[in-house]
């Protein structure tokens, strides 16, 4: 996938999609298991780069080597101060009087595919990063089908475990506000952010203090057919039939769509009301098959109470900001900056 995105229109989108597609048929088998070797060379990766690029640098920090847990932060240069080292004396690290906060982000690919050293991830948390004037950390999870549910979630509430560790602070700028820490996602990631917010409601992450929640697209679902997946046909990169074979490699065997991982508000999920949960932002695309699950995630928080605000961005396509969809996706950076910078 060597390709340079740029303000992408409809057309060259379906062609991307085409080949995205593609790519992922081949290495998605028929028994549910998949080809990593082939899912991975498929994806163009990029290292960290101190170098600012378009205002960010970017470092790569692993988090638990055995099970291969890692982060990419992206650092906007412009706010940022001299990071700790520790070769550096508390003397000699001069604090911005401006603090940032924390966009903690999990990618999405269907709990199978991708990762922060993605070329699209790259640049897309490079955007946000420098759009909402925050460090971005991007987290690796292990996918499935090898490592099935609860795998992701365990490794991404690890992730923000460590956000209270020495060596967070001793990898992150002087500036940093842990009181002010967003959980992010877009499709799976999505998913992942969630579930993020609800484990964190019953364990005391210490000096982390999430203030909200940025749902882009949420791989959500259930085993109903809703009118959205029904009525959209041919739409660009997500079909019916790729999103249930997704499900079953990440589900536990023997279970369906109905799920609680899946089904947020299904027949088999908790009820929310008495659960503290930060504010949400609903991201929502016309052009989504997932759109209607997604409008339930929040018709559901409403009714347990909590606060979620959609944005529905009709012509969007799954995805559409990662693949800079014309319009929709520079509109997406700036409304979610603006409910960051509203909390």
């Amino acid at each position: 996938m060597l390709y340079d995105l740029q303000m992408a229109s409809m057309m060259q989108l379906r062609l991307l999609c085409k080949v995205v597609v593609k790519a992922n048929d081949l290495a998605r088998r028929k028994d549910g298991t998949i080809n990593r070797w082939l899912a991975d060379v498929c994806e163009r990766k990029v290292p960290a780069n101190p170098k600012p690029i378009k205002g960010v640098h970017t470092v790569d920090v692993t988090i638990d080597p055995e099970a291969g847990v890692w982060v990419r932060l992206f650092i906007p240069t412009e706010e940022t101060v001299e990071t700790p080292s520790k070769s550096a004396s508390n003397d000699t690290q001069i604090e911005s009087n401006k603090t940032m906060p924390i966009v903690y982000y999990y990618h999405g690919g269907g709990f199978t595919i991708l990762c922060p050293d993605f070329y699209l991830y790259d640049v897309f948390c490079r955007r946000l990063a420098k759009c909402c004037k925050s460090v971005v950390i991007s987290l690796h999870y292990r996918r499935a089908p090898e490592f099935k549910f609860p795998t992701a979630y365990d490794d991404s509430f690890k992730g923000l475990e460590w956000l209270q560790s020495e060596k967070a602070t001793a990898s992150l700028p002087l500036n940093v506000d842990f009181s002010r820490v967003f959980l992010c996602g877009d499709s799976a990631g999505a998913n992942i952010a969630y579930h993020m917010a609800l484990q964190s409601a019953r364990k005391d992450l210490g000096r982390v203090s999430l203030k909200g929640v940025v749902i882009i697209q949420g791989f959500f679902g259930g085993e109903e057919r809703t009118p959205a997946e029904l009525r959209l046909k041919n739409v660009p990169l997500v079909s019916v039939e790729s999103l249930d074979w997704y499900w079953k490699s990440y589900l536990p065997k023997g279970s369906n769509r109905d799920h609680p991982a899946c089904n947020i508000f299904g027949p088999n999920s908790s009820d929310l009301s008495d659960v503290s949960l930060p504010p949400f932002l609903n991201i929502v695309g016309g052009l989504d098959i997932l759109q209607d699950w997604e409008m339930r995630f929040a018709e559901g928080l409403q009714k347990a109470g909590k606060q979620v605000q959609t944005i529905f961005y009709e012509e969007g396509i799954h995805t559409f900001a990662l693949l800079n969809q014309a319009k929709v996706g520079p509109k997406m950076f700036l409304d979610v900056a603006a409910f960051i910078n509203s909390h």
